[in-house]
């Protein structure tokens, strides 16, 4: 039987989801810049992951630890990949098969950040609502560090971003040298919500193409 298990362990903390049947592949995967590892888009993806197989690490990044409410400071994000690369190897003695990194928003800006700095932490990216630039101030973007990616990555985003565009999206993914997918989600804005949190069975069938 599945189970989902407190993790404590060093710079570590969140839920471990641990499936029926293993696939031997897992999922780290954390939260955005205002949120925490239990936000239901998380949980939703975490579930998903875990029925298909996945040990998904479902973590709160160290910024998170340190304080329960507010965005993350500029000076804390090299703390916050350390975490990520910590939750990763912690994975790794979980499961000897492929691990995705993942992550929503400012989540997922650290993990290909981590990526692009070290393509062996990883096999895949999942990208949710990757923050392409602050809402409405597109001069600015964050992809300074998408020429160095050599990480497969699926890139899942609303047509109602504000954070970024399809269009400005699919511009930026031109300079990442690895294979890319994008999902779009019709409707759906940076919470990837679209009413309910549907999206799992859409990314589960996309992440195959990012092999």
């Amino acid at each position: 039987m599945s189970e989902v298990t407190v993790f404590q362990e060093d710079s570590i903390s969140g839920f471990l989801h641990v499936p029926d049947v293993s696939s031997n592949q897992g999922l780290v995967l954390t939260h955005g810049a205002g949120a925490n590892c239990q936000t239901p888009l998380l949980v939703a993806v975490a579930e998903a992951f875990e029925g298909a197989g996945f040990t998904v690490l479902r973590c709160d990044l160290p910024f998170r630890q340190k304080r329960p409410g507010g965005p993350p400071h500029p000076s804390q994000a090299g703390a916050d990949r350390e975490g990520l690369r910590a939750a990763v190897v912690a994975l790794r003695r979980m499961v000897s098969g492929r691990i995705v990194l993942g992550g929503h928003s400012y989540g997922g800006r650290q993990a290909s950040i981590v990526a692009s700095e070290d393509s062996s932490v990883s096999d895949a990216l999942l990208l949710l609502s990757y923050p392409l630039h602050p809402p409405n101030k597109p001069e600015q973007l964050r992809t300074a560090h998408f020429l160095q990616l050599q990480t497969p990555a699926l890139f899942v985003h609303g047509t109602k971003d504000p954070f970024g565009t399809t269009a400005e999206l699919q511009t930026a993914l031109r300079l990442i040298p690895s294979a890319t997918e994008l999902s779009i989600v019709e409707g759906a804005g940076h919470d990837l919500k679209r009413g309910r949190f549907d999206i799992a069975a859409l990314i589960l069938e996309r992440l195959h193409l990012i092999k």
